[in-house]
């Protein structure tokens, strides 16, 4: 019992769960369908036995009426043959074989003990007469006695049609009422289902007005409205209220965002001048002094230079984000590079650098800015590669952009890590220099900044890592809006 009983949990759960997970409006219309089919499903209950009875009566009535017609009409007596027999014979009424034939029925003529005298072809006996109407084998049977002109005791007639007759009448009646039923539930299922479609239409409305939402990410977007003051309605207002606040929050959000950024943009600017004051007077004191002293301005000095770097990638970074963009002209992109890797030959700590740059591959941008690019890019392959392995820096042309590309003999950047490293602050498990993790950030922050685009793209050769930069071409650069 218990087993039983946790079987019909499990599978009232399985079908609750599987209506849950219809459309609402297939709930609707199959709610409709169903209370539809137990209404119609009692009518037609209720209709079809009466119907069965009044057929069985109005049936048996029939018999009745015919069985007492034909009493009425029958006339017989006793004739006597040259031999002195006596037999009965009919001396008036319908001839019995066209009468029941005409109704599909059959008659006997018996005697009250039973004993068959006359009657239609084919009629089977239904033995002695016991009572007026009875069901007999399958046929209805309504006896009456019939007076004899010349003889005293009465005979019986028996007059009888097969019960299938009203049975098939019944059964067509149960089918035309049972497919009644499931017609009736198919249109109420049909007729819900469009009646659920149109009072899901304003609901419909609401989700293509919540997806442009989400699509153009403008909350000022128009949420449509119903006549009615209905539930449909509240949402409605719902939905705008919540997006009028969601905007206000993105827009003090903004300010927020925008004034921080202007912060970090004119710190990181202010603070150049007191680092480059620090910087001067450290140098000033490792070349004075001696020993340990000198030691420790030498620490210092590092520190500082450090210093200076990271304040320079932020105030880079602080400005990308503050919209504000240096004047951009014409830059050879190849010599650039070339400064690049002269810069970075002396501490290139026994890696062979090698440049293919060959020169006309300009582009429009910032010096600077391009070179803190390229140095970042450099610098990274170093930083994650073994003493003594290649990198290598190569600009080409390639469908009207100016293509940058550094690789390295290294072990490689994880696939799963590809979209992570160019994030702010991200550093890799193979990071040897202890650096800020704003390297390959500058690179997305700079190439955006100049109309391009960056990616890892699969190494050649089976090298390690492979950072593509793609810039406009000078003949369709276009300096960025704000640029002066």
């Amino acid at each position: 019992m218990a087993s039983l009983g946790s079987s019909i949990r499990s599978a009232a759960r399985a079908t609750s769960c599987a209506y849950r997970r219809l459309p609402i409006r297939w709930r609707l219309a199959g709610g409709s369908a169903a209370l539809t089919l137990v209404i119609l499903c009692g009518f037609a209950a209720i209709v079809g036995v009466l119907t069965t009875r009044r057929l069985q009566s109005d049936f048996s009535r029939q018999v009745a009426d015919a069985a007492d017609e034909l009493s009425r009409e029958v006339k017989l007596r006793y004739g006597q043959r040259g031999d002195g027999t006596r037999y009965l014979r009919k001396i008036g009424g319908p001839k019995l074989d066209d009468y029941a034939s005409g109704r599909d029925a059959v008659v006997r003529i018996i005697t009250p003990a039973g004993d068959y005298v006359t009657g239609s072809d084919g009629a089977p006996s239904f033995g002695p007469f016991i009572t007026t109407s009875a069901n007999v084998e399958g046929w209805r049977v309504e006896s009456r006695r019939v007076e004899v002109v010349n003889y005293i005791d009465p005979v019986v007639i028996q007059y009888a049609r097969r019960l299938s007759q009203v049975e098939a009448t019944a059964n067509r009646v149960k089918v035309f009422l049972s497919f009644g039923v499931l017609g009736g539930s198919l249109l109420a299922l049909l007729a819900g289902l469009a009646t659920a479609r149109r009072a899901m239409e304003p609901i419909a409305e609401l989700t293509a007005a919540a997806r442009e939402v989400e699509r153009s990410r403008d909350p000022t977007v128009r949420i449509p409205h119903t006549q009615s003051d209905d539930e449909v309605s509240e949402l409605a207002r719902t939905l705008e209220s919540m997006l009028a606040a969601l905007d206000d929050a993105r827009t003090e959000t903004e300010a927020a965002l925008t004034r921080q950024r202007e912060f970090v943009a004119d710190a990181s600017h202010e603070l150049r001048t007191p680092l480059t004051s620090v910087l001067a007077n450290l140098e000033l004191l490792e070349e004075e002094l001696t020993g340990e002293q000198r030691e420790t301005a030498a620490s210092a000095l590092r520190s500082s230079l450090r210093m200076r770097r990271l304040v320079a990638d932020l105030l880079l970074l602080a400005r990308a984000d503050a919209g504000r963009v240096a004047p951009h002209e014409p830059i050879d992109v190849s010599s650039v590079v070339m400064d690049a890797a002269a810069e970075l030959e002396p501490v290139a700590g026994g890696h062979d650098i090698s440049v293919a740059a060959p020169p006309g591959m300009a582009v429009m941008g910032a010096r600077d800015e391009l070179h803190r690019l390229i140095l970042n890019l450099m610098e990274n392959a170093l930083r994650h590669t073994d003493p003594g392995t290649a990198v290598e820096a190569q600009v080409t042309r390639e469908d009207g952009n100016v293509v940058l590309a550094v690789e390295d003999d290294g072990p490689g950047i994880p696939e799963e890590l590809h979209d992570k490293v160019f994030e702010r602050f991200f550093r890799g498990s193979s990071d040897r220099g202890g650096s800020s993790g704003l390297g390959l950030s500058i690179v997305r922050a700079v190439t955006e900044s100049h109309l391009g685009s960056v990616r890892l793209e699969p190494p050649l050769d089976g090298r390690g890592a492979r950072v593509v930069v793609r810039l406009p071409a000078h003949e369709r650069a276009r300096a960025p809006a704000g640029a002066g």
